[in-house]
């Protein structure tokens, strides 16, 4: 019932910038924890950055200081602005919005589609 649109996702060189947005819609009651993961050719799918309704971050070890998680929590929109890319991010980043549905009254747990972001050398 929560549908998550991204953006933003592109080709850049190294050292570059990108800033990945993604906004939530439906009948969201609460919002609980954001966060991007990436999933990179012949890779698993890994935990980039979240953020809980605390405000409590985590970023994986391979993009502290490049990378930065925030939300609008009025607009339900989580962002991830990319500094200082490198190749090795170059990835299909999904983002991930959990927290408790009005229709449903229970949990969800939903995911973007993915958008594209490679890093040339």
């Amino acid at each position: 019932q929560v549908q998550l649109v991204e953006s933003g996702g592109g080709l850049v060189q190294a050292g570059g910038s990108l800033r990945l947005s993604c906004a939530a819609s439906g009948r969201i009651f609460s919002i609980n924890a954001m966060g991007w993961y990436r999933q990179a050719p012949g890779k698993q799918r890994e935990s980039v950055a979240t953020i809980t309704s605390s405000g409590i971050t985590n970023y994986a070890d391979s993009v502290k200081g490049r990378f930065t998680i925030s939300t609008d929590n009025a607009k339900n929109t989580v962002f991830l602005q990319m500094n200082s890319l490198k190749p090795e991010d170059t990835a299909v980043y999904y983002c991930n919005v959990r927290g408790i549905s009005s229709i449903t009254w229970v949990t969800y747990d939903a995911w973007g589609q993915g958008t594209q972001v490679t890093v040339s050398s």
